[in-house]
This record gives C-alpha cells, sequence and structure tokens, in this order.
C-alpha cells in the first residue's frame, strides 16, 4: 500500500487554518529568541532518536552544529504522526530560526508551517524542495541513496551466487521514495553485476516492529533468497536478526549495522548527521540554499558502504569499485525508481 502525504495528516490547508487561529501564534511572525545565540531545531520521526542510525545521526549533526556555531539545539521527539504539528509549534515559540525536518513523513507539516512562517527557515531530510511546495525559506537535504544500494546489491549477488541461489531479498519499511531509490539502486545492480538474479521486495508499512520485518526475512529466505536488505529502520534489524539465525546473510541501512548481528554482509550508508550540520552551520552564517536542495552522493562520501564481511571475496569488492567509479564518473546512471520485473 503507497502510503500518500494527504493520508499522513490532516492536509495542509487544514493545518495552515490551525496555526492561523491560535491565540499564541495567530500573528504569523516568529518570536523573538528567549536568549541570546542561534536556534536550531530538530522534529524527529515517529521512531524517535534512539533508533539504529536514521534519526539519531541527525540528532548528532544537530548537536555538533549547535557546538560549532554557539547556538542551542533544541531536539523534538515525535512518537506518532500527531506530534508533529505540536513539536513544530514549540519549535517556532521557542525561538527556532531553523526548524529541520527529520524525514520524508513530516513534509506536510513542514509546508504549512514554511507558508505560516516566512522568516523562519525550514528544511527536510530525504525530501526535495519541489515535492513540498518550493518556497524561498525552505530546503531540502537529499541523498542519492540508489548509489549505495548499487554497491550493495553488487555484494548481495555475488554473495547470493556463491551460495548456489541467485536470489536476494529486501525488508521494505513503507512505499516511499527514500525506501524505493535504495530498492532501486539495489536491484539494478544486483541484476547487473550477476545476470539472472531475483529481488524480492516486501513492505512491513511500519518502521519500528521488529516482528513484522523478521516476518519478512523468514518469508523471502523461505523463497530461496540468500541475503536481506533491510530499508525498515528498527523494524529491519528484525529482519537481520532472522537472516542470521536461518544462516544467512544481512545487509544494514543507514548506519553501519555490521555489529546487529551475526551475519553481516555490509551497510548502506547515508549520512544524514552530515547533512544536518551542513544545513544548520550553513543557515546560521548566512548560506542558507533558499528554495533549493543540498544533495549528498558518493562524490561528496554522503552516502557509501559501511564495513564489509571478511568473507566477501577481493574479486566482489574489485567489481563494486569498478561500479563506483562508474558512476562517480558519470558512466553509469542508477535508477531512483525500482526497475520492473
Amino acid at each position: 500500500m503507497r502510503v500518500r502525504r494527504w493520508v499522513l495528516a490532516a492536509g495542509v490547508a487544514a493545518l495552515a487554518a490551525a496555526i492561523a487561529v491560535s491565540t499564541a501564534l495567530g500573528s504569523g511572525k516568529a518570536p523573538a529568541a528567549q536568549k541570546a545565540g542561534y536556534k536550531a531545531a530538530l522534529v524527529s520521526d515517529v521512531v524517535g532518536f534512539n533508533d539504529s542510525g536514521f534519526n539519531k545521526l541527525q540528532l548528532q549533526g544537530l548537536k555538533q552544529a549547535a557546538k560549532k556555531i554557539g547556538g542551542t539545539a533544541i531536539p523534538l521527539v515525535s512518537h506518532s504522526q500527531s506530534d508533529y504539528q505540536p513539536n513544530y509549534t514549540t519549535a517556532v515559540h521557542d525561538g527556532a530560526k531553523i526548524i529541520v525536518a527529520a524525514g520524508y513523513l513530516l513534509g506536510d507539516t513542514m509546508k504549512a508551517f514554511a507558508q505560516q512562517y516566512p522568516s523562519i527557515k525550514f528544511a527536510i531530510t530525504d525530501d526535495p524542495v519541489s515535492a513540498v511546495g518550493g518556497l524561498k525559506n525552505e530546503e531540502g537535504i537529499t541523498y542519492a541513496t540508489e548509489q549505495g544500494g548499487c554497491l550493495v546489491g553488487v555484494l548481495a549477488a555475488k554473495m547470493a551466487q556463491s551460495m548456489g541461489k541467485k536470489i536476494i531479498g529486501v525488508a521494505g519499511g513503507q512505499e516511499i521514495p527514500p525506501v524505493d531509490t535504495y530498492i532501486a539502486g539495489y536491484k539494478f545492480c544486483a541484476r547487473k553485476a550477476v545476470k539472472g538474479t531475483k529481488v524480492l521486495v516486501q513492505y512491513s508499512n511500519d518502521f519500528a516492529d521488529v516482528a513484522k520485518c523478521s516476518t519478512i526475512a523468514q518469508n523471502e529466505i523461505g523463497q530461496g533468497a540468500q541475503v536481506i536488505f533491510q530499508v525498515a529502520g528498527p523494524c529491519g534489524d528484525g529482519a537481520l536478526k532472522e537472516a542470521s539465525a536461518l544462516g544467512k546473510w544481512g545487509i544494514g541501512v543507514d548506519a553501519d549495522e555490521y555489529n546487529v548481528a551475526k551475519h553481516i554482509l555490509t551497510s548502506a550508508l547515508k549520512q544524514t548527521g552530515t547533512g544536518v550540520y551542513d544545513t544548520v552551520v550553513a543557515a546560521a552564517q548566512g548560506h542558507f540554499k533558499a528554495g533549493k536542495n543540498l544533495v549528498f552522493n558518493l562524490n561528496n562520501k554522503g552516502v557509501g558502504v559501511g564495513k564489509i564481511s571478511p568473507k566477501v571475496k577481493p574479486a566482489w569488492i574489485k567489481l563494486m569499485n569498478t561500479f563506483k567509479s562508474e558512476i562517480i564518473h558519470h558512466k553509469l546512471k542508477i535508477p531512483t525508481k525500482i526497475p520492473k520485473g
């Protein structure tokens, strides 16, 4: 089931109207900071800051940026989608000069507040500005995760081939662009590296429940998958552990998850902490890219590959690095949508 923003929020118009009639914030002007120093807020997605890396790394980036500029970090935890609006209201009330949304699912809320408070800067991880309104006080923090997905896909295909079955799997969280770009690269390059590789894809529609992703791993391994790539946050760690328990291999996501389970092939890295750090520091120094996107990719080391198992043969790593070089030098373009078939 595809998750659309209009399902995830009550709607931009309704949200903006709610803000407009607020007795505390009805003027549409950001209140003055309570004390000197640049204030930067970060609103987490529904799994909070204690996940396996995606939100946690962003919080680290926020704190490092605040220290760099001598400012104040305002981390705001969301336990459900209903927390998004109150958290943004808190950030505005506390005098944040920039508010960063930790992920794609906060897009509608960010857009509504960006429209209501043009004097505040807004940024969002994993979403281009064009997708959330294109306002001049917005900035997208985007990642070419299809490139990292490609590299781990090469290793997955070679490992599966060595195990006698050209079948690999994916435990996805939700069918949304930040998840599907990873899968697109994984599938495209796996099939390019080893002809005839079959890629199984299932979604948990959940980023927190480890049991759901564990079940996906069981199902895909039951269909012959030798490697499971998790793209589901904390939920996906259940898939990694289940794969190890069944004698198969797992691939982590976002952070280096080499120690999550016994049989981790590698991880597809996304430097979300760097994205938040760069965004906040630039904004504080007057270099906010209004209406534009920051792009993190293999060229600037915004995406990549984590620790690789010693079971991976040097020839496979050489092949992976060939793909990497071709991507960097624009000789190989990786799709952002999952290939059919």
